[in-house]
């Protein structure tokens, strides 16, 4: 398997600052902290997880970039919260549903708001 030099690589700018391409993937790496803080989850565990699904990620040859460490983060934060009970499978999957309404609800260049997503709009009353 042929690894990157520098795993970090698309999340360092030039000038060595953690670099965020979107708000959510600044918040996901602070709710990831948060809760280990808080002891939800243990640091070990968020690190072996986090690089496990990296690892396979880069052996299955997905690019060395932001979207695929990001996507590690959020895969990694909801197989641990349901692994600990902090939230179960099916409340994940109704909350990835509502950021999914939400985000085809918001009108493009606007922040994107989880309440959009609460119910049917126009976005996906098309689609039906």
């Amino acid at each position: 398997m042929n690894r990157p030099e520098n795993l970090l690589g698309p999340l360092v700018r030039r000038d060595g600052e953690p670099t965020f391409d979107e708000p959510w993937q600044a918040q996901a790496l602070g709710i990831a902290d948060a809760l280990v803080a808080a002891g939800v989850i243990a640091a070990d565990a968020w690190a072996a997880r986090l690089g496990a699904i990296l690892r396979a990620r880069a052996e299955a040859g997905a690019a060395n970039d932001a979207d695929t460490y990001y996507g590690a983060v959020l895969e990694a934060l909801e197989t641990l919260l349901t692994e600990t009970g902090s939230a179960a499978a099916s409340e994940v999957d109704r909350r990835q549903q509502q950021w999914r309404r939400a985000y085809l609800n918001t009108p493009h260049g606007k922040p994107v708001e989880l309440a959009a997503g609460e119910s049917l709009g126009p976005l996906d009353a098309e689609k039906r």
